[in-house]
């Protein structure tokens, strides 16, 4: 169907760049969602109405493969999908891919698709590989420097609990292999415990030589000198040490990153 009565004049391929979109992108056409047959500016606009409804059952993400149509905000002509208008001849979006059904203006986020993941990114395809392992595509300075941990980004990250496959928000890959927001590990950081396996997420080395310092000074009383038997959260190791307050160190790779296995383990010890 076409929007106008009136044949439209052909425009620019840049005419309107940037003035139209919403929150999440730059663009300048509309989808129609084929599983409620709606208008929506993207994708991610389709799945916050369609999961704030108030019945739960009509609760549902739009598949971005399965969009067929488009309406151009410039001319307001429904078409299939595709870069430029069959109407007006404007870029319905700079970046375009066909794959996707994802058309976005701002190309300053330098947007890619990468094959092996089935999805777009952002950052350049010149800073990114893609780990087979973990199903994801990370910064070139992780290949070979990460612990795999597999198809890591196809789960939720565990503080905000948003799926990571899906987000558009960047992500961080820690020592231990988990992944979550950026945002979110900023907001965790001073715990430094991976809230799924209880590593430490940055270097502690030295604060574990100031804790040293501590425990050395600090003698502990008749009644408490006595042996624990503790896992180490840090090399998974079990190990069997002196108590004290303070910390109880792994002897394997000197962490106090540690939990009593003589006690109900369901929480990670604090340090």
């Amino acid at each position: 169907m076409a929007g106008d009565s009136v044949i439209s004049p052909q425009r620019s391929k840049d005419f309107g760049k940037l003035d139209h979109g919403c929150d999440h992108y730059k663009r300048r056409c509309k989808i129609l969602a084929p599983c409620c047959n709606k208008t929506f500016p993207c994708r991610h606009c389709h799945n916050e109405t369609s999961n704030s409804l108030s019945n739960p059952k009509d609760h549902h993400d739009l598949v971005r493969q399965d969009v067929k149509q488009v309406i151009c905000s410039i001319c307001n002509t429904q078409q299939e999908v595709a870069q430029v208008c069959s109407h007006c001849g404007v870029n319905m979006g700079e970046y375009f891919c066909d794959i996707c059904k994802f058309y976005d203006d701002d190309i300053t986020k330098g947007q890619f698709h990468c094959n092996d993941r089935g999805i777009c990114r952002v950052g350049g395809r010149d800073k990114f590989f893609h780990c087979e392992k973990c199903g994801s595509c990370y910064m070139v300075d992780l290949r070979d420097n990460h612990f795999c941990v597999e198809n890591s980004m196809k789960s939720y990250c565990p503080i905000c609990f948003e799926y990571l496959f899906d987000s558009v928000k960047s992500t961080r890959i820690m020592k231990c292999g988990h992944t979550m927001h950026m945002e979110c590990f900023s907001q965790m950081a001073k715990q430094n415990q991976c809230p799924i396996c209880c590593k430490a997420v940055l270097d502690m080395s030295a604060f574990w030589e100031d804790l040293d310092m501590d425990i050395d000074a600090t003698r502990m009383p008749a009644e408490y000198q006595f042996e624990v038997s503790i896992l180490c959260n840090d090399c998974n190791s079990t190990s069997t040490v002196q108590f004290h307050v303070l910390g109880l160190k792994c002897r394997k790779c000197n962490s106090y990153n540690t939990r009593r296995v003589t006690e109900p383990a369901n929480h990670c010890h604090t340090y």
